[in-house]
């Protein structure tokens, strides 16, 4: 089950193109995104395949994410808040 506010993520396709980036950067074809999932949560969530992720969904949903706005992510759910916020 994937945990996405209703109001934001209403589309499947956005649901599925997410889980399917975090589970091939972090290499774990079971990973279960929520909101709430952290690095913390990840055993293959480092530095490198942090920045990985962050390309990854730039380049998946056609945005740019300013460095500032990655170190201030706690968890999906922000990086959720975050493409909404820029999404064309």
């Amino acid at each position: 089950t994937i945990d996405f506010p209703v109001e934001s993520w209403n589309n499947e396709e956005n649901h599925q193109k997410l889980t399917t980036i975090f589970q091939t950067v972090f290499n774990h074809p079971s990973l279960i995104v929520t909101r709430e999932l952290s690095a913390a949560d990840v055993l293959t969530w480092d530095s490198f395949n942090h920045v990985n992720l962050i390309i990854a969904v730039e380049m998946e949903f056609g945005i740019r994410i300013p460095s500032g706005e990655v170190g201030t992510m706690k968890n999906v759910g922000d990086l959720i808040d975050l493409i909404d916020k820029m999404k064309p």
